[in-house]
């Protein structure tokens, strides 16, 4: 096999958890998924690798028609639905009306990812933050998690939150700040959720901030199917790989994995209340 081909090859399914895992960010559409059979067929490969619950989260208003959909597919998907900050430019009534009626669906777990992102340029910081403050009311008026998107943006998210009034819930997916920027995260109450991202061995600030995340505050996740976890970084990405990404940061924070699974999965479940969706 070339290197060419080897890149595109999904990583071994591993051995499976010892206890049940949830992936609590993968965007199940992007993987590939289109069809009932699709998307049981990833969620089949999770469950494979002891990974038994999905939260697939939108980035558009098609994506969150979708999710939410497919989170009727199969009763170990659940949905969260947003505009990415990333799309905000012309974000418009129409787009808030369809998202106002997704988010009361009962498998809609939370509102996001949402959020802001200097990284790109496809959307100036204005809209995106008149986005934001209109998804961290809506997720106020729903009584639902706020799934956060932060990319190179940490104090205007900070400042925005605390201008407006957090929800009860909020999620930092993908979390991407220092032990400085977790520990202002973890003080405020917040629900920091760690990718592939954090295995990367080049990623020091963001592994030190992952051995200081209280557990009742710390979830695991894919963003499948990008970001995905050494030793398989730059191949495509499924919810089974959280299990990979569970193994690399239990032995950073010299826990047992079972420890960490057990944990991260009591906190999703309360986060998103699975229980109840």
């Amino acid at each position: 096999m070339s290197k060419r081909d080897k890149k595109r090859e999904l990583p071994p399914v591993p051995e499976a958890l010892p206890a049940s895992a949830v992936d609590a960010h993968t965007h199940l559409d992007a993987c590939g998924a289109k069809t009932p059979d699709e998307v049981r067929a990833i969620v089949d490969r999770a469950q494979a690798a002891g990974v038994g619950r999905v939260v697939t989260v939108a980035d558009d208003i098609t994506s969150a028609q979708w999710a939410v959909e497919a989170s009727t597919w199969d009763d170990r998907v659940f949905a969260a639905v947003a505009l990415h900050p990333t799309r905000t430019k012309d974000f418009d009534d129409a787009d808030r009306e369809v998202l106002e009626q997704l988010v009361e669906h009962p498998r809609v777990v939370a509102v996001g990812e949402t959020g802001l992102d200097y990284y790109w340029d496809y959307s100036p910081p204005e809209p995106q933050q008149e986005a934001f403050r209109w998804h961290i009311d809506l997720a106020k008026r729903a009584g639902k998690p706020l799934m956060i998107h932060d990319r190179e943006a940490h104090q205007d998210i900070l400042r925005i939150l605390a201008a407006e009034g957090a929800p009860e819930t909020v999620v930092f997916h993908c979390f991407s700040g220092d032990a400085e920027f977790a520990r202002a995260c973890v003080d405020a109450g917040y629900v920091l959720s760690f990718a592939g991202t954090a295995t990367f061995r080049n990623a020091k600030a963001l592994r030190e901030a992952a051995q200081l995340v209280p557990l009742e505050q710390f979830v695991v996740e894919t963003d499948a199917p990008f970001l995905t976890p050494h030793p398989f970084r730059g191949r495509p990405n499924e919810p089974y790989c959280v299990n990979y990404v569970l193994r690399d940061l239990a032995e950073l924070r010299g826990m047992t994995l079972e420890e960490l699974v057990v944990a991260t999965t009591a906190t999703a479940e309360r986060v998103f209340r699975l229980d109840q969706a």
